[in-house]
């Protein structure tokens, strides 16, 4: 099989946070109070991820935090693990010359940092999170539930993005499709539990990133969606990687975790009025990623 980076666009990005020199007061993790201020957010991950920060800037600096900074590493197709050792990551030619979220968390000028693993075990969240934790007491870690790559959940390595036949994303049932997100999900959620069990508080989240997508493509399916009639225009290829509606899903859900707010409401983001131009459509992806995020049990955040 080729390597993973033959199909992934190597990705990435060594600019170190512009932070300001007044620091943001990062809530403790205990606190479930909505946040009102500009966060300093650092996203690691890979190209179902990396677009997260930018977008999640957009989002929060819409909602009127025009304070709110981000940064970011990204390396096509990696574990966390595999961020975790830029730049000398086993078997990459093509790396970061240095390892800017190492640098970013050891200064402490990080409220939160975004990973996102493919499957589990990934030990890198345990050592960013270790990081993290070690220079800011406040810190928060959010891990990316993500929708399934080829429509699956075949934990293993290396990853098949060229899956013979070609995944037909149109033909999922949704209720084999479910079940598939449901393992994958309990597999995430009981590393993460055991992650905040060894540090001896909640330090990591969960953003379910996945299960809104799962909604979404059952609200497709029933024709229930504006400006989409099939769930494949949310890919832009069979492995999955993600057209504008899908990235914006993932940046409310996202937003929502981070800054415990409600995303409903807000205004278009550029992403969907370059194509999409539904009001419609943006408010249900507001949605979706509010009701994703307030029923799942490891966000930190609760509808009221």
């Amino acid at each position: 099989m080729k390597s993973i980076t033959s199909f992934f666009v190597l990705l990435y990005c060594c600019a170190s946070l512009a932070f300001g020199q007044a620091p943001a007061t990062a809530p403790s993790a205990a606190d479930s109070a909505p946040i009102t201020h500009g966060l300093r957010v650092f996203t690691v991950g890979h190209s179902f991820h990396a677009w997260v920060g930018h977008m999640l800037l957009e989002v929060a600096q819409a909602a009127g935090m025009k304070d709110a900074q981000m940064g970011l590493m990204s390396l096509g197709g990696s574990t966390v693990l595999e961020c975790w050792q830029i730049p000398n990551t086993p078997n990459r030619k093509k790396l970061p010359p240095v390892n800017t979220a190492k640098e970013a968390l050891t200064s402490g000028t990080v409220d939160v940092l975004t990973l996102s693993p493919i499957w589990m075990p990934d030990p890198g969240i345990d050592d960013f999170a270790a990081l993290a934790l070690q220079h800011n007491p406040n810190v928060r870690v959010t891990v990316q539930e993500y929708w399934l790559p080829n429509d699956t959940y075949e934990p293993k390595y290396p990853l098949d993005v060229r899956k013979v036949p070609t995944v037909d994303h149109d033909a999922a049932k949704m209720p084999e499709l479910r079940a598939h997100y449901e393992a994958y999900n309990h597999d995430v959620e009981a590393y993460v539990d055991g992650v905040n069990k060894k540090i001896g508080k909640q330090v990591v989240y969960i953003v379910p990133v996945g299960m809104a997508t799962l909604a979404l493509r059952e609200k497709i399916v029933a024709g229930q969606v504006p400006a989409i009639q099939k769930q494949s225009e949310l890919y832009r290829d069979p492995w999955g990687h993600p057209t504008p509606p899908l990235q914006v899903l993932s940046a409310y859900c996202h937003y929502a975790v981070i800054y415990r707010r409600s995303p409903v409401g807000l205004p278009m983001p550029p992403e969907l009025k370059d194509k999409y131009r539904s009001d419609d459509l943006n408010h249900l992806l507001q949605q979706l990623a509010w009701d994703a995020v307030t029923h799942h049990p490891m966000t930190g955040v609760t509808a009221e």
